[in-house]
């Protein structure tokens, strides 16, 4: 493919990026994806085209475009539809990556959490304590191992720059404080707690979004419900998946970036997916876990189990390390055997046992492993790798939430090179998303403390809506913790465009079944009103 310079559009995005313009509207929605949709038809002069709106694809478009490229990104479902809803919401340089002596990774990750507690995304990151109980079971060699892990991340929290002001070191703690961050926990015994502290997301998805419309900001087009097929070195063809018509598109690099379907794009890789699954609970199953209590995997010395607590009052508990072969769904299943390792797991600390009856949802996500032996998958490296199909595609894949950006940065570096393009250097390092605001300023945000941790400083635009219309600052439904106005910030400016993203990925209502069918009606309502 013969190199081209970029265009002088792509030159004035690339002034606005560097800040001799202010960013642009971030704001996704119906209108404004049917508007770019018709202008890509008139001017496809496009730098990079970004396939998948997972996490690492939305970061590689506001990487590309921060650098001034003309940037479109394609999804054919919603944003954070794939694995990047599935996680644990950690931000974390890793406990088991250093217990299994993978230290390359855990220092990148203790770098990428320091960019986003600090720069990128400090409304939706907060600090969280993990706490490991010491009680019987847990023998003196293998306490002896995980203090010796937490110590090495408090190395890594330092080398990162983090300081322990918001990452305090580990220390070991008395019992009551053990069990005041983990009530459950059994009390015979129990001789005390490990502690440390790490990063933890609001949510994923929310992470997605802020990406996609900071992308959107500063001059991507971010278009979902969008599909590539017959994907070149240098162009696809895009069907709109929900009107059927299809675009021919020409770009002078071509990123797939679409997790465990990489190698639906790119024939020439190898996957190795595996199958990662958290149990959902009320948050008074664990009477009030104020950490995440994190729990040894019997015969291990790198797994661990984390019950940690989460958004609308719940508690996840997670996860498993299992392969996950055959045909890739769109939303994978926890298997039974897996359902009973965590529990059996998790009950090995807690004086009454969980249940079956006591779980309210479940979740499974599939990582996106390359195929490297027969090894378990467990084993194989969360390092990310960039590769070039013979075609031209170049296709990232591994990794993890965490380095999402340095993930985004490399396949975009490999892009400009690949394509001989011009184009600024990375920027996202210090490049806050959409919302971003922290210290002083966050405590002048004049909305609630659940709104600031969802929204950061467009708090205030949430709310401004309940000032025109008193019923959006109604619950969705009785006993949630999500209003009216929510939703339709969803719609107006979050690029939800049917009642799954508003359920299932703008807000995290869906995993729990009946929740989401009492929130359905509101939802409906939502769309109506916008249609009105």
């Amino acid at each position: 493919m013969t190199a081209k310079p970029t265009t002088e559009k792509a030159r004035a995005q690339g002034d606005s990026a560097r800040g001799n313009s202010a960013p642009g509207n971030s704001a996704l929605n119906a209108d404004r994806r049917a508007r770019e949709l018709r202008e890509l038809g008139d001017d496809a002069d496009i730098d990079l085209l970004v396939i998948g709106g997972g996490v690492t694809g939305v970061g590689a478009a506001l990487d590309a475009a921060a650098r001034g490229l003309r940037t479109v990104l394609v999804e054919r479902h919603d944003l954070a539809f794939g694995t990047s809803r599935w996680s644990s919401k950690l931000v974390h340089g890793g406990l088991r990556y250093l217990a299994g002596g993978h230290v390359g990774i855990a220092h990148e990750s203790a770098v990428e959490r320091a960019i986003l507690i600090g720069s990128t995304a400090p409304h939706l990151v907060r600090p969280l304590p993990q706490i490991v109980p010491l009680l019987p079971g847990l023998g003196r060699a293998s306490q002896a191992l995980i203090r010796t892990g937490f110590l090495a991340g408090d190395v890594l929290r330092r080398g990162a720059g983090t300081p322990a002001a918001v990452l305090p070191r580990s220390r070991r703690v008395a019992a009551a404080e053990t069990l005041r961050l983990a009530p459950t926990v059994r009390r015979a015994g129990l001789r005390g707690g490990l502690q440390a502290w790490d990063g933890q997301l609001v949510d994923d998805a929310r992470l997605v979004v802020a990406l996609a419309r900071t992308a959107a900001s500063r001059g991507a087009t971010v278009l979902t419900r969008v599909e590539a097929v017959d994907v070149k070195g240098d162009s696809a063809t895009l069907r709109d998946t929900l009107t059927g018509e299809t675009l021919l598109v020409r770009a002078r690099a071509v990123v797939n970036a679409t997790g465990v379907w990489a190698d639906q794009v790119d024939p020439s890789i190898e996957l190795r997916p595996s199958r990662g699954t958290h149990l959902v609970f009320d948050a008074a199953a664990f009477g009030g876990l104020s950490a995440s209590l994190t729990v040894p995997v019997p015969g291990s010395t790198s797994r661990f189990v984390f019950a940690f607590p989460a958004a609308h009052g719940r508690v996840y508990l997670g996860l498993t390390d299992e392969d996950a072969p055959g045909p890739v769904p769109d939303e994978p299943r926890p298997t039974e055997s897996e359902i009973d390792f965590l529990l059996d797991t998790v009950n090995t600390v807690l004086r009454e046992p969980l249940r079956r009856a006591d779980i309210r949802g479940s979740y499974a996500g599939l990582r996106p492993l390359l195929k490297t032996g027969d090894g378990s998958t467990s084993d194989i490296s969360r390092e990310h790798a960039v590769l070039t199909s013979p075609a031209g595609v170049i296709t990232i894949v591994g990794g993890k939430l965490t380095t999402y950006r340095r993930m985004a940065e490399d396949v975009v570096d490999a892009a400009v090179d690949a394509a001989g393009l011009i184009a600024e250097p990375c920027r996202t390092a210090r490049l806050p998303l959409v919302g971003a605001v922290a210290g002083s300023a966050r405590d002048r945000v004049d909305a609630p403390p659940t709104l600031i941790e969802r929204y950061g400083s467009e708090a205030t635009t949430v709310l401004a809506a309940v000032a025109d219309n008193p019923a959006l600052g109604e619950p969705v439904a009785p006993g949630i913790d999500v209003s009216a106005a929510e939703f339709a910030f969803g719609i107006s400016h979050e690029g939800a465009l049917d009642i799954a993203d508003l359920l299932d990925r703008r807000t995290r209502i869906g995993l729990i079944a009946s929740d989401r069918d009492a929130a359905l009606a509101a939802a409906e309502a939502a769309f109506a009103a916008q249609s009105g």
